[in-house]
């Protein structure tokens, strides 16, 4: 079970992440999850934008730290969540995001790569990455001061302060804040709305908006090799202990 839900209604493709009981965080399986429904609605010429949701009142904690302390460690596989910020950061048509709940780490930068964010009033936001060693990703050392500029994405990234969903929406990382009862319904009408704008308009304005996508990508690119590094550091590997110790 890949715990990943791909379902569609007319031209929207829904990803569901579902697996509440960890808070929805994502294992390697899961990510290739992702992938393969991004792959099939970039493939497919009738599903006009995708939904990125989370079941059970909660979007992603990110990274399941066990899994990724595993893979990190041993090797041989290779971290899937890698190929998911690169395929995300390169998709071409719309995504909206319906955030409940916590949105940590790659669920928080995720939404860089999103076109339409909508919250709910008990969202709050997290990106822990100089906490555990490491470095931020998903090329949001690029992309988060350029959307709520370098104040608030230093007191994010480097401070790694969480947030809420009203300093999310007065920031502009978010659209509107939504009822948790009218959450899904109202992301689900907002995709409808662009996978039925004239496709190749709707697609090319939202590149322009977007902006450079090789330059966008080539971040994406050196944040992962700078990743890597950090992560064969004391400080990096002494975080994920302590943090694998924590949760058993």
């Amino acid at each position: 079970m890949s715990e990943i839900d791909i379902s569609r209604a007319g031209a929207v493709l829904e990803l569901t992440i579902n697996r509440p009981a960890k808070k929805n965080a994502l294992t390697n399986a899961m990510y290739r999850a992702l992938i393969e429904g991004l792959d099939q609605a970039e493939s497919d010429a009738s599903i006009g934008a995708v939904l990125i949701r989370g079941a059970g009142g909660v979007f992603t904690a990110g990274n399941e730290i066990a899994d990724f302390a595993r893979i990190a460690q041993q090797g041989g596989e290779e971290m899937a969540g890698v190929a998911f910020v690169r395929k995300i950061a390169g998709f071409s048509k719309p995504i909206v995001a319906a955030v409940e709940g916590l949105a940590v780490g790659v669920g928080c930068t995720l939404l860089l790569h999103c076109d339409l964010v909508y919250v709910t009033p008990d969202a709050r936001f997290s990106l822990p990455f100089v906490n555990l060693g490491l470095l931020p990703e998903a090329g949001s050392s690029l992309l988060l001061p350029r959307r709520v500029g370098m104040a608030r994405a230093s007191a994010w990234l480097l401070l790694a302060e969480s947030f809420d969903a009203h300093e999310a929406l007065a920031a502009g990382l978010v659209n509107a804040i939504v009822a948790n009862d009218a959450l899904v319904g109202h992301a689900r009408e907002k995709a409808a709305a662009l996978a039925a704008k004239p496709r190749a308009a709707l697609m090319q304005a939202r590149a322009f908006l977007r902006g450079d996508r090789d330059e966008i990508l080539a971040r994406v690119d050196a944040e992962l090799d700078a990743f890597r590094e950090a992560l064969k550091t004391p400080q990096a590997q002494a975080a994920l202990a302590a943090f694998l110790n924590k949760s058993k």
